[in-house]
């Protein structure tokens, strides 16, 4: 007796032509809303009711694409963060490209899980790792992951920096194998992602010592050494010291020849965030203060911030390979390499991190290094820095407009300043001002506050910004700050 064989399912289109006429549409709106981005405001409250909209149940039945779309241009497109736009200045983020885009689809398309196996994406991100180590001048032989941005290529980093201690023993036997308390340094102004770093490899936040700054916001090393001596009598283990390339709040960089030097001295590991101050390593002007790169044990750096790439992308190098993959190797019989077919190809890409599970990312850096070269994005990151000195010298020449520190990089701090005001008053009106340029769609700085002082703080890693961006950002403070807070009052 013939027995009836189920229905089976997938979730390929049903009427592919449908879906085809769908897809060029997406492409065309976006082409025409990214050639058009300058003439909408930066950015946009979402209203209420699409924040409402936006809580709808779990689908059970399905919705037509066509439908989906239609909401994602009604309730998602109109109010976007903001930063591939010409005037968003906030946070330390990136703009994408349109290339960069498209390669995401194409990504997406592939699908694949670039973590193990011959196949050409596996390929793909070997060639973009050694890109990396020649851009940073790291040797060819150097370990290196691409990851989802700073705060994973700073744990990366740190996992191996405390693997490594003692030839290997807190990996097999824990943090209590050894004498003393494990010990980092850093400055108060290192990224917080660092001290989620610390917590998650155990070593604890009481262990991690914040080294004060100085007036221009970089590490004091007389502090550091003396503090490196008091934990050595006391018993403690310095094992890593980690150096700042462009601070979030100000873009200090520390003085890393030095830190190099300390490190070496104590034989510790010296680690570099350069998140995205070390591609400023590019232009000739800060080739010298940043060559202590290519000696560090260890960098972790930002492609989706300041080489553009869209999001998400970063990535971690390490100078001797074989420490970072003693981290992270481990054997399971499933993921054993094969001599030939889908099983062999590069080494596992899992035994360099944590992840098993990891998208083609290295798809979109690779087509945009090859569209734009290294000299074009040599000459973009000497035109933000030089954008952010000609903002620093604008807000200098327009008082009541006040530059908090020097402009070094390319994060300028300023504030309103009418006079005759309390610091708490001053704080007060600047965080309305940052408020009221963010909704007005003038522009979108961010801020911080330095020694009690509420900073608007100006970013710049922005490809599409222009100068006559920046003079609208210092009509708007100077319009808004006078409406604000008016003369007299």
């Amino acid at each position: 007796m013939a027995t009836e064989k189920p229905t089976e399912h997938n979730l390929d289109p049903v009427d592919w032509e449908a879906m085809r006429q769908l897809g060029h549409r997406m492409v065309d709106d976006m082409f025409e809303y990214l050639q058009t981005l300058a003439e909408r405001p930066v950015w946009s409250p979402t209203p209420p009711a699409v924040k409402a909209a936006l809580q709808m149940p779990l689908p059970t039945e399905p919705t037509s694409p066509e439908i989906i779309y239609e909401r994602f241009r009604d309730w998602v497109l109109p109010y976007p963060k903001g930063n591939i736009h010409p005037r968003f200045f906030s946070w330390v983020q990136g703009n994408g490209t349109m290339l960069g885009m498209l390669a995401d689809m194409l990504a997406s398309g592939l699908n694949p899980n670039v973590s193990i196996g011959d196949h050409s994406a596996m390929y793909v991100d070997q060639q973009v790792i050694s890109w990396c180590k020649e851009l940073f001048g790291f040797p060819a032989g150097a370990g290196g992951m691409l990851v989802s941005g700073g705060t994973i290529a700073n744990l990366v980093a740190m996992i191996v920096a405390r693997n490594a201690y003692q030839d290997g023993v807190v990996k097999q036997q824990g943090l209590y194998a050894h004498d003393g308390q494990l010990v980092v340094y850093g400055s108060t102004e290192t990224h917080n992602c660092l001290d989620k770093a610390v917590q998650t490899i155990g070593i604890g936040l009481d262990n991690y010592r914040k080294i004060p700054v100085g007036d221009d916001f970089r590490i004091q090393l007389p502090l550091l050494r003396e503090q490196i001596r008091r934990d050595r009598a006391a018993g403690m283990q310095p094992f890593c010291i980690i150096g700042n390339c462009g601070t979030v709040n100000t873009g200090a960089i520390d003085p890393l020849d030095e830190l190099l030097a300390l490190a070496r001295a104590e034989n510790v590991w010296f680690h570099v965030d350069g998140a995205f101050g070390s591609l400023a390593k590019l232009v000739p002007a800060y080739a010298q203060q940043l060559h202590a790169i290519e000696a560090a044990d260890s960098l972790a750096f930002d492609l989706h911030k300041w080489l553009y790439v869209n999001y998400e992308v970063g990535g971690v190098l390490i100078r001797r390979e074989e420490l970072q993959r003693q981290a992270f190797t481990q054997e399971a019989s499933y993921l054993v390499q094969h001599e030939r077919g889908l099983a062999a190809g590069p080494p596992a890409l899992t035994n360099l991190g944590p992840e098993l599970s990891r998208g083609f990312k290295a798809l979109k850096v690779w087509m945009s290094f090859q569209e734009h070269g290294l000299e074009k994005y040599r000459q973009l990151i000497q035109q933000n820095i030089e954008q952010a000195f000609y903002l620093g010298d604008q807000i200098k020449r327009n008082p009541p407009l006040e530059l908090l520190t020097p402009v070094t990089l390319n994060i300028v701090c300023y504030r309103y300043n009418p006079g005759g005001l309390s610091n708490e008053q001053l704080n007060t009106l600047n965080k309305e001002l940052l408020m009221q340029l963010q909704e007005k769609g003038i522009a979108a700085p961010s801020y911080t506050v330095l020694e009690g002082q509420y900073a608007i703080r100006v970013n710049i890693t922005n490809h599409r910004t222009r100068t006559a961006d920046l003079d609208a950002l210092v009509e708007g403070s100077l319009t808004l700050g006078k409406t604000i807070f008016p003369a007299g009052e």
